[in-house]
């Protein structure tokens, strides 16, 4: 099981249940007890009791054998969420088009606490690509993107990173800033280093800062 997060025992071995069959849907199966148990590392009888509770709530569901998955009522609080986010509805277009433009998967990360949360993620068309899921939780201390959120100011309107966050994957990141000038999100692009090279922003960096500077734009004129 991940560590503790909120010191509420019970709300932290839920959210690890939650997240083990999160994991299992992205691979486009269902979680059945063993792997529940395996994942968490919580005993057979705590992980199906939570996971029956959380089913109970429409947040999880039992597929005909049983198996766990993602409930329906998880539709209604992602849409509610996306509301909550202004900035992911503005930047998703611009975000697409920017995939389409390099050919690279494009990401917009917000912070939340010490990690960067992935709110918009389009995937590159390439078979080789970087993919992060949308609701993704990374570190602030790895990664461009993680460094524009942490308060680094880039001179050039972007920062770069090569292998910091995972090996053979470079990127480049750009912030969104508010009416205030403060950094509220960062737009990357990810893939590998053998397409982005070991200087990534000399490739992409200006692409990155034109759609940092668009989304801003269109978020001030919503004021």
């Amino acid at each position: 099981m991940g560590q503790t997060l909120s010191g509420v025992g019970v709300l932290d071995k839920s959210v690890a249940v939650l997240e083990a069959v999160e994991t299992a849907t992205r691979a486009e199966r269902a979680c059945g007890l063993g792997e529940l148990t395996e994942s968490t590392g919580l005993p057979r009888a705590t992980a199906h009791r939570l996971a029956s509770a959380l089913a109970a709530h429409g947040i999880l569901a039992r597929d005909d054998e049983g198996a766990f998955t993602l409930g329906a009522r998880l539709i209604g609080l992602g849409h509610a969420a996306v509301g909550a986010w202004p900035v992911a509805e503005i930047a998703r277009p611009i975000l697409t088009d920017l995939c389409r433009r390099t050919g690279e998967s494009v990401q917009l990360y917000v912070r939340e606490g010490d990690q960067r949360v992935c709110l918009v993620s389009i995937e590159s068309p390439h078979e080789l690509r970087t993919i992060v899921a949308e609701g993704a939780r990374l570190p602030l201390s790895v990664g461009s993107a993680g460094r524009l959120l942490a308060g680094y100011q880039p001179t050039e309107g972007w920062t770069a990173s090569v292998e910091e966050r995972a090996p053979g994957v470079a990127s480049v990141s750009a912030p969104v800033r508010n009416a205030g000038g403060s950094i509220i999100a960062a737009i990357g692009i990810s893939g590998p280093v053998g397409r982005l090279g070991v200087e990534p922003g000399a490739v992409f960096g200006d692409d990155v800062s034109r759609a940092g500077a668009a989304v801003e734009r269109e978020l001030l004129s919503r004021r």
